[in-house]
C-alpha cells in the first residue's frame, strides 16, 4: 500500500475512533512527506519519543509548580495505602517501560503489531494511546510469560 494513503487512512481511523492523537500525528506526517521534509523523519524517528516524555513529564508536574500539590500531600504518599500502591505502580510501570524499550531495541518491527494493536484499543476498548513504551512492556511480559508456560 501506497505511505500516503496509509497515512490517509490512519487520519480516518483516529478520526472515526474519535482519537485525535492519531489522527494529528499522521496529518502532520502526510504534511512533512507532502512538501518533501521527509529527510526530517529520522530526527523526528529518533527524538520523538524522547520529546513526547518530555512534554508528558512537563504536563504532570504542572501542579508541583503551580503548588497546587502541596508538601503535606507529598506526604501523604508515603503514610496511606493509595499513596504506597501508587509509588509501586509507578515503579512497576517505568520498569515494564524499560523491557519495552530494550524488547523495541532488539526486534523493531514488533512496532507495528503495538501500533495496529494500540488502534484496536482505542477504536473498540475506547482506551488512550499512552504510547509504545508500555504497549511494548506489555508485550515484553506477555512473551515471558507464554515462554514460561510452554517451556
Amino acid at each position: 500500500m501506497n505511505p500516503d494513503l496509509l497515512l490517509v487512512f490512519m487520519i480516518v481511523i483516529g478520526m472515526l475512533g474519535r482519537s485525535p492523537i492519531i489522527a494529528t500525528a499522521a496529518s502532520l506526517l502526510l504534511i512533512l512527506k507532502l512538501t518533501h521534509l521527509e529527510r526530517f523523519f529520522p530526527a523526528v524517528e529518533r527524538r520523538g519519543l524522547e520529546m513526547g516524555l518530555l512534554f508528558l513529564t512537563i504536563a504532570v508536574l504542572v501542579p508541583f509548580a503551580s503548588g497546587r500539590i502541596t508538601f503535606k500531600e507529598v506526604v501523604s504518599v508515603f503514610t496511606s495505602l493509595p499513596g504506597i500502591l501508587a509509588l509501586i505502580g509507578g515503579a512497576l510501570a517505568t520498569y515494564m517501560n524499560g523491557k519495552g524499550l530494550d524488547l523495541l531495541k532488539v526486534d523493531p518491527q514488533m512496532i507495528v503489531g503495538l501500533v495496529i494493536g494500540s488502534i484496536f484499543g482505542i477504536l473498540f476498548l475506547r482506551g488512550i494511546p499512552v504510547g509504545p513504551l508500555m504497549a511494548a512492556g506489555i508485550t515484553a511480559f506477555l512473551m515471558k510469560l507464554f515462554d514460561w508456560i510452554w517451556s
